[in-house]
């Protein structure tokens, strides 16, 4: 097993248990409830799946999925939903979203003073540590839970490309898919941001639920890979079906576009749409991401034609040719046999030209 690929594994998994037990030590000071903790048991899961993939892969991801990504989601995702539902039980005293931490020097010359004649430099470097994590604590609830929605995203994207790829993935198809994960991150951000901090709907329980459940099921594209890889195609007869070709040839954009209707604009698009339909929550910024939304899936859907009607021409314009339309990534072998054997007879014609008949000299001459 490489150094570095064993290096990455560790230190990537380490840091989602690390924010993992931040989110549920903000829970448990938040909630001031001590059970919490029992939160951090589904820690356990991501170190299980840290000692299988070292052994039966050694260290390296797999193909379409990373367990990984998938089980710190598990860990962190209970926490910010406790996070969420106990949003607005304390206010930021100054402007919102303000940071205040106050660690005073006199706060580290008395925990320095009270250490320096009893236990020494190591009583200090703790007492210093209380001090910082107590005026920590006094920083606003909602920085808090906003600053472990960002992190949180961005340790998603950092890990993704820490984490060892697979085989089957290149460093190509894995710096499409971070940019994709980029831009989609700060999609799901400003949709749980600008929707949850509505004052309307903190007083409605069922929409803050219903919000993070869509929230919630906007994550689970992080996992898989499939936006930038093909299933590929296997060289029986049913692949070579109509919608099993345009699937083999256009999976990856496919994917694409059913992440962005079902998956995240469209759902985003539906809870917009009930909030000001049916709720009457109007502003600024929730028309501006609607009409986004909107857009986005129009885009996606005349996409969806254009790649479909571009398949349909293409089978149409092979089959009046006599030609058997294969996929572009089946196997060599495969599309040699559906386009009988050209490339064979073509070698024969070669090694064995045509013998020319002999004229023999006419009597005449």
């Amino acid at each position: 097993m490489e150094l570095m690929v064993l290096l990455n594994a560790l230190v990537t998994r380490l840091l989602f248990v690390l924010h993992s037990l931040i989110g549920v030590w903000r829970v448990t000071a938040v909630k001031k409830e001590p059970k919490y903790w029992l939160l951090a048991l589904l820690n356990l899961l991501l170190c299980l799946e840290t000692g299988l993939t070292l052994k039966f892969k050694q260290g390296r991801g797999y193909k379409w999925f990373s367990p990984a990504i998938f089980l710190y989601l598990i860990c962190i995702v209970p926490s910010l939903w406790l996070l969420e539902i106990h949003h607005g039980t304390q206010y930021c005293g100054n402007e919102p979203g303000a940071v205040q931490v106050n660690v005073s020097n006199q706060d580290f010359n008395q925990s320095r003073e009270s250490s320096h004649g009893s236990e020494g430099a190591d009583h200090h470097i703790i007492q210093t540590a209380k001090v910082f994590v107590n005026q920590l604590s006094t920083i606003c609830e909602t920085v808090w839970t906003l600053a472990l929605h960002q992190t949180f995203l961005l340790l998603l994207v950092v890990g993704r490309w820490l984490l060892p790829i697979g085989v089957e993935i290149t460093r190509d198809q894995l710096s499409q898919l971070l940019l994709m994960f980029v831009g989609t991150a700060a999609d799901i951000l400003e949709f749980a941001s600008e929707t949850l901090d509505i004052e309307d709907v903190r007083k409605n329980y069922a929409l803050i639920n219903a919000i993070l459940a869509v929230w919630t099921w906007s994550m689970l594209q992080f996992p898989l890979d499939l936006a930038v890889q093909h299933i590929g195609c296997k060289s029986s007869a049913p692949a070579r079906r109509i919608p099993s070709l345009l699937l083999c040839r256009y999976s990856a954009e496919l994917w694409n576009i059913g992440v962005s209707l079902f998956i995240q604009d469209g759902p985003f698009f539906i809870v917009r749409s009930i909030l000001m339909g049916h709720f009457r929550i109007f502003n600024q910024m929730l028309v501006f991401f609607t009409a986004k939304n909107i857009l986005v899936v129009t885009l996606q859907l005349y996409r969806l034609a254009v790649i479909t009607l571009d398949f349909r021409a293409t089978v149409l314009q092979k089959s009046r040719k006599g030609e058997v339309c294969c996929c572009p990534c089946e196997p060599y072998e495969a599309r040699a046999h559906a386009t009988g054997h050209q490339e064979n007879e073509m070698k024969e014609l070669v090694a064995f030209p045509p013998k020319e008949e002999s004229q023999a000299p006419s009597e005449d001459h």
